[in-house]
Order: structure tokens, then sequence, then C-alpha cells
């Protein structure tokens, strides 16, 4: 799929990943909507960098959990834009406590931001990527959702549905020509990770991943742009975590 003058909707959109992937976007002809909880200084800067590449960034103010405003997100972002090529969901955030930690509320929540979304989302997006005869549905889970990681068991499960939720929807709407995919990152360079421990810190680099560094939000930004550009991948989960996911030892 060609990005000029396409509109693509992003979830998470105002900051980190869901952020370099709008600008990612942007740079090969796409406009935008992204969509955040609270835009700050980060996203007019994003809008003013999209605004000298010639693109529109439309901001929209929204809790995607709450199922009304996620499909209002959809209908905004269509209205403004002009039409809907594609979604991007990267909205989330961390869910820390171990099985037997967490009390019922935080266990709900966790799917009400990370899985939830994309049902409302996505039953609101499909018929207008039908109009179009093409598109491009992007779910952002996590190397946790993959293998797991100790201490986030909410998480990594809500991260775990992901990848088969993609597969479900890839073999339903192939028909359509909209083609869904998912991104698994590992320890990448935002805020998500910049509360972690330095000796936490200090064991990724020297025992987990293999290549000895972190990601950067635009890394994943380049990955999700050719998911959404190249049009005969679909139904897959690929990983951006320097070999993370991969070690046995």
């Amino acid at each position: 799929m060609e990005l000029d003058n396409t509109a693509i909707l992003i979830t998470g959109g105002t900051k980190g990943i869901g952020a370099a992937t709008a600008l990612a976007l942007a740079e090969k002809g796409a406009n935008v909507a992204v969509v955040g909880r609270r835009p700050g200084v980060e996203t007019e800067a994003l809008v003013g960098r999209i605004t000298q590449l010639g693109r529109r960034c439309v901001v929209l103010t929204a809790d995607v959990s709450v199922p009304a405003a996620a499909r209002q997100c959809v209908r905004d972002a269509h209205a403004q834009l002009g039409g809907l090529d594609g979604l991007v969901h990267s909205a989330g955030g961390p869910v820390p406590g171990t099985f037997m930690e967490l009390d019922a509320a935080t266990w709900h929540a966790a799917f009400d931001t990370h899985v939830h979304p994309i049902f409302h989302l996505c039953q609101e997006a499909i018929p207008l990527l039908r109009q179009r005869r093409q598109g491009a549905i992007i779910l952002v889970s996590s190397s946790a959702g993959l293998r797991g990681v100790a201490g986030a068991v909410a998480y990594q499960t809500v991260k775990g549905v992901l990848p088969q939720l993609t597969r479900a929807m890839a073999r339903e709407l192939a028909a359509d020509n909209i083609r869904v995919n998912c991104v698994a990152p590992g320890v990448i360079r935002t805020d998500f990770h910049a509360q972690m421990p330095a000796e936490v810190r200090k064991n990724n680099l020297e025992n987990r991943i293999p290549l000895r560094r972190e990601g950067t939000p635009a890394q994943v930004a380049h990955l999700i742009r050719e998911l959404i550009t190249n049009d005969y991948i679909t139904g897959e989960t690929m990983s951006i975590d320097g070999g993370l996911t991969m070690r046995i030892c």
C-alpha cells in the first residue's frame, strides 16, 4: 500500500513508539490522526514536524479504554482526514504485579487498556477500510507477550492476546484486502522503560539482549511502516528486540 495521501489513525500516538510511527508514516506521505489521553508539549512538537513535511496531523484527546471514546476516535479521524486507510493500536502502559499480588480491578483494567479497545476501534474502522478496498491494521504487542517476564503477569497476558487476535482478524479480513499484523518490541528507549533500575538495565544489556543495546522508537516505527506498505504480509507477529526472545540461556 502506497502511503501518499493515505489517512492513518494511531492510538498512543502522542509519544514514544506511537509518535515515532506518526512521523515515519508522514515522511512517506501519510496524513495521521494521533490519539492521547493528555497531549502536551511533545505533541505540539510532533505536529510541527509533520506539518513541515507538508502532511496533516490531527490530535485527538481521548481515553480509548472507554468504548464510546474509542469508537468516536475512529469517526473523528475519518471526518477530519477525509477517509481512513489504516489503524495502529499503540496505546498501553505497564501493569506490574505477580499473580497473587494482583487485585481484580487491576486485572480487568489491563484488558480494558490493551485488549478491549481493539474490539471497538476495529469494529468501527473496518467498514471504512472496506470502502477503500484496502487497509492495514497494526497491533503493538511486546516481547513479554511472547516469552513472559517476571512480576508482570497481567501485562504479559494481555500482550499475549494480540498475536492470536492478529491471526484471527487477518484470516477474516483477507478477502477484503485488509491486512492485520503485529509487532512485538523488546526493551525500547521510551518512557515505559525510563524508570528501569540501573541493575536491571545492566543485566538486560549484558545478559539478556544479544545485540547488547536497547532499541529506539524510530526502529519500531520503521518496522510498522514496512508492515503497512508491504501488501503481501498479513497475520504475522514480528519481534524487534535485539534478539531478546530467541535466547534460551
